[in-house]
C-alpha cells in the first residue's frame, strides 16, 4: 500500500467534518444475546433477516422482523443441523444469508466431526421465498485454490460481476489467515484468480493470533469499502478497513487500500470489549448505514475465549465523512 494514501486516509478523517451527525436513530443493544458472528439482511420489502453463529457451534438458526429492534425478541428458527459423522460435523461458524438472482444462499464454515479444525467453506440454497421456510439443500463446499483452513465467505456484486472474500491460512503453518477474493462462476463456485488482499501486518492484527478475517462490504460514494476483523476473539479482536475505487480492478491488489489502524476496537470507558465480525444493513429510514456487530461487555474471560458464549449482536449508525469514508464512531455508545 502506498504510504501517501495511507496517510491522505488519516487526515480526511480528522480534517473534514462528518455529513450527519444525527444520533437519532437508538438500538435496544444488544438486538441478540449470545450471537457472535452477526448477519443481516434487509429485503426491498424491509424485512430483516438474522443469522449468526450460537455458541453450541451446532447449527444454523435464523430469525426476521419488520425493524431492527425487532430482532431482540423474535422468534428464531433452526434451519439446519450439522452432520453426525464426517464433514459439516463442527464448529459451525459465522453462517451469511444472501439472496442471489431471486435465489437464497447460506454460506458457513465448519469443521469435521472426527478434526474440529478441518475447517472449510460450505454453501446451502433455498428456492423459497422466505429463507425461515422451505428446505435448505446442501450444495456442498466452496472449492479454493489453497485446499487449507477457510472460513468466513461473504460475497458482493460489482459492475456486473459477482465475488466472493473469505479467510483463509495461505501459508500454512502458524501464519494465521489472510483475506482471499476471487470472482465468482455462479453461487457456489469460484473462478479465476484468487487475490491475497490483507495479511496480518500491523501489531494489532496479531495479538495472541495473527488474524485477518470477517469480511463485510459496503458500497458508498463512488468505493468500495471492505471491513474485516483482526487478532483472538478476546478484547484485542478489532475491525480494520480495506477500500478501492468501485470501476477500478478489484482483482489487482495493488488498487486497493489499507488503514494503518483499526477503525473500531475496545473501549473500556464504554464497556465495550473485542468488536467485531461485523455485517452492513440499512435502518428504516431506507438511507442511514448500520452496522451489525458483536462484542462482550467484560474483559476477563475465563479459559479459551472461543468457549465463552457471551459474544452479543449489537447495532449502531455508521456515520460518513464529507470525504465519503465511514466514520464507526469509536467513542460513542452502543
Amino acid at each position: 500500500m502506498k504510504l501517501f494514501r495511507i496517510f491522505t486516509f488519516v487526515l480526511i478523517a480528522i480534517i473534514y467534518p462528518y455529513q450527519n451527525h444525527s444520533q437519532t436513530i437508538k438500538f435496544n443493544n444488544p438486538i441478540a444475546e449470545q450471537r457472535a458472528d452477526p448477519w443481516v439482511f434487509k429485503t426491498n420489502d424491509g424485512i430483516y433477516y438474522f443469522i449468526a453463529t450460537v455458541p453450541e457451534y451446532d447449527k444454523i438458526v435464523i430469525r426476521k422482523a419488520n425493524t431492527i429492534n425487532g430482532l431482540k425478541n423474535a422468534e428464531e428458527k433452526v434451519v439446519w443441523y450439522k452432520h453426525e459423522t464426517g464433514v459439516m460435523g463442527h464448529h459451525i461458524w459465522a453462517p451469511e444469508l444472501h439472496k442471489i438472482n431471486g435465489k437464497w444462499y447460506i454460506y458457513f464454515a465448519a469443521g469435521e466431526t472426527e478434526n474440529a479444525w478441518n475447517i472449510r467453506m460450505w454453501v446451502l440454497s433455498n428456492t423459497s421465498d422466505d429463507p425461515m421456510q422451505g428446505d435448505w439443500k446442501e450444495e456442498g463446499q466452496v472449492k479454493t485454490e489453497r485446499e487449507s483452513f477457510s472460513l468466513d465467505a461473504t460475497t458482493f456484486e460489482n459492475n456486473g460481476k459477482q465475488y466472493m472474500i473469505w479467510a483463509q491460512n495461505v501459508r500454512g503453518g502458524n501464519h494465521g489467515t489472510a483475506l482471499v477474493l476471487s470472482e465468482m462462476k455462479n453461487p457456489t463456485t469460484l473462478t479465476g484468480t484468487e487475490v491475497i488482499l490483507t495479511e496480518p501486518e500491523f501489531s494489532w492484527e496479531r495479538m495472541k493470533y495473527n488474524v485477518n478475517e470477517g469480511p463485510a462490504v459496503i458500497k458508498r460514494n463512488g468505493k468500495i469499502f471492505l471491513t474485516y476483523s483482526a487478532s483472538a476473539t478476546n478484547h484485542n479482536y478489532c475491525v480494520g478497513l480495506l477500500w478501492v475505487d468501485e470501476k477500478a480492478d478489484v482483482l489487482d491488489a495493488a488498487n486497493w487500500h489499507k488503514s494503518p489502524g483499526p477503525v473500531f476496537y475496545t473501549n473500556e470507558e464504554l464497556k465495550r470489549y473485542g468488536p467485531g465480525h461485523n455485517s452492513f444493513t440499512t435502518a428504516e429510514d431506507g438511507e442511514s448505514t448500520i452496522m451489525i456487530y458483536h462484542a462482550r461487555d467484560y474483559k476477563e474471560i475465563q479459559g479459551h475465549e472461543l468457549s465463552d458464549p457471551n459474544r452479543a449482536s449489537r447495532a449502531r449508525v455508521v456515520q460518513w465523512t464529507e470525504s465519503g469514508f465511514p466514520d464507526f464512531m469509536q467513542n460513542t455508545a452502543d
